[in-house]
């Protein structure tokens, strides 16, 4: 038998670089260096697309996909219902990209705990599946090049085809994937890509989203090109010199042998030329891929370090007889990185303690589906907690926010979404790795999470075993890790690079560190303080609980950072987590919707518990006072205040009255009982026994007026750039209402629109979203009957009896009714129901047809006549007063669509009904005094102008102005 045993090594070094996009990102114009980059082109594809909910096993609910007598699995090309070009997807909702339908779903408290309650998953099947459809033009230039289609993540389980063409299955959610679309293109014409996704079962047991979330691409290169991802840059260190390896693996699709070569070029911050080299007289076998490896050396090089994130780029070109055929562009930073299993972790040679947070992927009113500048966002927010590490729990992320880590200097532990050893799940692993390997944010990679069934028995060992060793053939530039809860000291830990602990608790950390000291180790998660923002008083009825550390829980984030600052083998903690987040309801259940657990709220609000870590993850003067001071009918009844700073020393005032001057303890806080009057508690903070900072928490008077502060007043104009704007109420004095619960109401005007509302209220049932109500409504039931011709058909009327009539389908999908007398004609009756009818509704008809030639009624009245069998199909608005609420027939009189051919594939869809109602006015309630609304610009320069109100409060407004910029290249809406 195989024995398991550690690395002998007793210190790991890292020496790693990385890229910000793709290793074949693509430059759409000339390089700086004077390098024409535009012979490949990356085009965004998030515009325009048509979006429907389909169904998990229901196939007339999920538009009669898979039923054909052919389908895509037995005949290629032979996608049906959506899947198939020629369908019409007209009466289906237009969005952009990235979209999370889940976010878009009612709560309910049948629903999933896992997932916050939405309504998705086995027991809401109506909402669990989703079809995509894009119709996009690719010129007849195209020919000759190789273009593929590339997702950065779809949730979960995604089928996709081109043009009827079937590309593919991935189960996962969280891994990048593309398909080679080349052969299947109609060049000079319209093409469309159809992706149905099915969300019914979960891949985490926390709030996935559903739906296309990230960015897609459309990629075009020429035959001979670098491969995707293929580029991977290392860099060593010594003294003033980096000795910088790129490999760049190429791939030739073409049907000869090729001769070129490769220049290298690195590029500083200002696009000027560092170093460059050339690889000569390659050669490369058709359909063959090959790595080659260029060594350069930069004197005195810029490091990367999360205080200067000083990031290079590299350009790798392929040239045949001195024409560029072919250029990617990978932006990267030097640095080294050093796990020691004595002195922690050091970053460029020096020590650095991992100051982290544990962070899942969504945020209030948006879901999974954040745009990019909400993904710097929060990395800000972060970064101003003092945090320097980030562990992405637990799945691989989406390219931009490893992008934001890159640029802003933060640390990343990129992690695996699920263990295991078969091809799918290294197949995935080695997604991860070779997409995310060159940022100089990520310091490791992380196999798992928690995976119990295994992390303390051999099994763990044999597949943590395999998988590491799968990883470091792919990237030796890295460590290996996995998050532990239990089994320390056996299986799993007994194997990895470096030990994760999950939870100081959960092991003797001390006695495992004598048993291995050769082991690096790190607190891949620790218990945060966990409560509700702005909440003092628990109260469960609403689950909203005070933070834990003031409770004597046991549960403390104080606990947490002075274990791991007293301990210099560990290489620094993730606390658990830095958002909170949908899903995982901890301790309540419902009402409560998302985790309390975050040192920051859904919107990105600190609680005071961001305040303790500032203190002493910063050399910011901090002095935050807490609770806040409205307590009306508790006077003179005891309050603990607490004094989170950084200071020397803090003195409390109660109405200019001193409470004492107390000394603050290392990586602790202070606390005062003060017995309740109203008034004003100021604090003032003294180091060195100078007065450097104060802060107060004052009584307020009731809500009087709206504030409005937007992180950004200026955004750009490309439909994507955001502008988080929060949401305040003060009293008549201008003074922070700390307990108001208003409820807002928004409206904008100008080239933006509102995308999310959030509050940060943890049991909150209030939408994230408003937008137009766009509902499809089946026509079903269909029966036929053979007539005789004549001038009025009161077949097609609403009350006529047809009991007697048989279904116009067969079990097979092939008609019933065949009217071969040239005297007879038939008609085709069908039903579909409206459950409401609205003044501000919209009802509008595609019909297709069913016969060779046919007219269309609606409960007995005409609509459009003379449609044939290949006609378009057409757009028609119905008459609101010739429908009625429930039930309304819909008929066809026509003559009988005939075969044309052996296996003829005849359209049995009648067509579909759409109702389109207007957006309701967006709103949301105030929790303890704040708010949250983010604003996204359209591709119109101009200003928007964002107006609350709320009854009984002085409105506000604010201006934002979007500028205009060079677009990102992308595919046109539809």
């Amino acid at each position: 038998m195989k024995k398991y045993v550690l690395l002998n090594a007793p210190i790991i070094i890292l020496f790693v670089i990385s890229v910000i996009t793709s290793s074949s990102s693509i430059s759409q114009q000339k390089s700086q260096n004077g390098i024409n980059a535009g012979v490949r082109e990356r085009l965004l594809m998030d515009f325009g697309w048509r979006f429907a909910y389909g169904h998990p096993y229901d196939t007339e609910k999920d538009f009669n996909h898979g039923v054909g007598y052919f389908s895509y699995l037995t005949k290629t090309g032979y996608g049906d219902g959506p899947a198939s070009k020629s369908f019409n997807d007209r009466a289906w909702c237009t969005i952009n990209l990235p979209h999370d339908w889940a976010v878009e779903l009612p709560f309910d408290s049948t629903a999933g705990y896992s997932h916050g309650y939405k309504t998705i998953g086995r027991n809401f099947p109506e909402t669990s599946v989703g079809w995509y459809r894009k119709t996009f033009l690719i010129p007849k230039s195209d020919i000759g090049k190789r273009i593929s289609i590339e997702f950065d993540g779809v949730h979960r389980n995604s089928i996709a085809w081109v043009n009827g063409f079937y590309l593919g299955q991935k189960h996962s959610g969280y891994y990048n994937f593309q398909y080679d679309i080349t052969d299947y293109i109609n060049y000079g014409g319209d093409n469309v890509i159809a992706v149905r996704v099915d969300a019914t079962m979960e891949e985490g047991w926390y709030y996935e989203g559903a739906g296309i979330y990230r960015h897609v691409w459309l990629n075009k290169t020429v035959a001979l090109h670098v491969a995707p991802y293929g580029v991977f840059i290392t860099t060593k260190l010594n003294d003033d010199k980096a000795t910088i390896t790129a490999r760049a693996t190429v791939i030739n699709q073409d049907n000869n042998e090729a001769t070129f070569y490769i220049d290298q070029t690195i590029l500083d911050a200002n696009g000027k030329s560092v170093v460059s080299g050339t690889l000569k007289q390659l050669n490369l076998k058709a359909g063959d891929k090959k790595e080659y490896f260029y060594t350069m050396n930069v004197a005195n090089p810029k490091l990367w370090s999360v205080e200067t994130p000083y990031l290079h780029k590299l350009v790798t070109t392929i040239k045949k007889s001195s024409v560029v055929i072919d250029c990617s562009e990978t932006t990267f930073g030097i640095r080294t990185v050093r796990f020691d299993p004595n002195k922690g972790f050091s970053l460029n040679g020096k020590h650095l303690i991992l100051k982290g947070t544990n962070n899942h992927q969504d945020h209030a009113g948006v879901g999974t589906a954040i745009p990019d500048a909400l993904q710097e966002f929060r990395i800000k927010r972060l970064k101003e907690m003092g945090s320097n590490a980030y562990r992405c729990s637990h799945n691989p992320p989406t390219p931009e926010l490893l992008d934001a880590c890159d640029r802003l200097g933060m640390l990343v532990l990129d992690e695996n979404r699920l263990m295991g050893i078969n091809t799918e799940h290294l197949d995935l692993l080695k997604s991860m790795i070779m997409h995310d390997r060159n940022h100089p944010c990520i310091i490791a990679w992380s196999l798992g999470n928690e995976e119990w069934a295994i992390e303390s028995n051999i099994l763990g060992a044999r597949i943590t075993s395999t998988m590491q060793a799968f990883a470091h053939r792919l990237d030796s530039s890295h460590c290996i890790t996995t998050a532990i809860s239990g089994g320390c000291g056996n299986g799993t830990s007994k194997v990895l690079d470096i030990m994760g602990f999950n939870y100081m608790r959960q092991c003797n950390i001390d006695e495992y560190h004598e048993k291995f000291p050769n082991q690096p180790s790190m607190l891949t998660e620790e218990t945060t303080t966990r409560g509700t923002r702005g909440i003092y008083v628990t109260d469960s009825t609403k689950a909203h609980m005070m933070a834990t550390d003031r409770s004597s829980s046991g549960h403390s984030i104080e606990e947490g950072f002075q274990f791991c600052a007293d301990r210099s083998f560990l290489a620094g903690l993730f606390f658990w987590t830095g958002f909170d987040y949908r899903g995982e309801p901890h301790p309540y259940g419902w009402p409560q919707v998302a985790s309390q657990s975050g040192i920051i709220d859904l919107c990105g609000f600190p609680k005071d518990p961001f305040y303790y870590l500032k203190s002493w993850w910063t050399d910011t003067p901090v002095l935050h006072l807490l609770p806040h001071w409205n307590w009306n009918g508790q006077e003179s009844k005891p309050i603990n205040v607490w004094a989170y700073s950084n200071c020397d020393e803090v003195e409390l005032f109660l109405n200019s009255k001193s409470l004492g001057r107390k000394a603050m303890p290392k990586n602790g806080h202070l606390e005062w009982i003060v017995y309740y009057e109203p008034g004003t508690l100021l604090a003032r903070g003294y180091k060195n026994t100078k007065e450097i900072i104060t802060d107060k928490v004052e009584t307020s008077g009731e809500s009087y007026s709206i504030e409005l502060i937007s992180d950004r007043s200026f955004i750009k104009a490309d439909g994507e750039d955001v502008s988080v704007i929060t949401v305040k109420l003060n009293d008549s004095k201008g003074r922070f209402v700390p307990t108001a619960s208003n409820e807002i109401t928004f409206s904008l005007e100008g080239p933006g629109k509102i995308i999310g509302v959030g509050n940060g209220d943890p049991s909150s049932h209030e939408p994230d979203k408003y937008f137009e109500n766009v509902s499809q409504v089946r026509i079903e039931k269909l029966k036929g009957q053979a007539v005789q011709i004549k001038v009025n058909y009161p077949e097609t009327g609403i009350d006529f009896n047809d009991l007697d009539w048989k279904s116009a389908l067969s079990p097979q999908g092939d008609y019933n009714v065949n009217a071969k007398d040239t005297l007879k004609t038939i008609v085709i009756r069908g039903i579909f129901n409206i459950s409401e009818i609205t003044n501000d509704s919209e009802i509008k008809l595609w019909p297709k047809s069913l016969g060779e030639e046919q007219a269309v009624y609606i409960n007995g009245h005409l609509i459009v006549k003379n449609i044939k069998r290949n006609d378009a199909v057409q757009e028609y608005k119905l008459d609101k007063a010739i429908l009625r609420k429930g039930k309304n027939v819909y008929a066809i009189v026509g003559s009988p669509l005939v075969p044309r051919y052996l296996y003829d594939n005849l359209n049995t869809d009648p067509g579909i009904i759409q109702i389109f109602s207007p957006s309701k006015n967006w709103k949301r309630r105030v929790f303890n005094g704040l708010a949250q609304v983010i604003v996204q610009s359209t591709k119109m320069p101009g200003k928007i102008i964002l107006t609350a109100t709320s009854e009984h409060l002085l409105k506000a407004t604010l201006k934002l102005q979007t500028q205009t910029v060079v677009l990102r290249p992308a595919l046109p809406a539809e």
